[in-house]
């Protein structure tokens, strides 16, 4: 369960504004998207391994 402390006096705004952080943070949303579907071992280790590809270029990238 997803607790926000809100101080006296403050915005709603700002107390939502929090909660959906820290929701977007726990991944639930991308987990029940991922769920809905299936998709199989030989593609999600593709993707994996691309994102790994990408990740390290940019790396690269960013040291030169």
């Amino acid at each position: 369960m997803i607790i926000v402390p809100i101080k006296e006096g403050e915005n709603i705004d700002r107390a939502l504004k929090k909660l959906k952080r820290k929701f977007e943070k726990t991944g639930v949303v991308k987990e029940l998207r991922n769920r809905q579907k299936f998709t199989k071992p030989s593609i999600v280790s593709r993707e994996q391994r691309l994102k790994a590809i990408y990740v390290q270029q940019m790396q690269q990238n960013n040291e030169i």
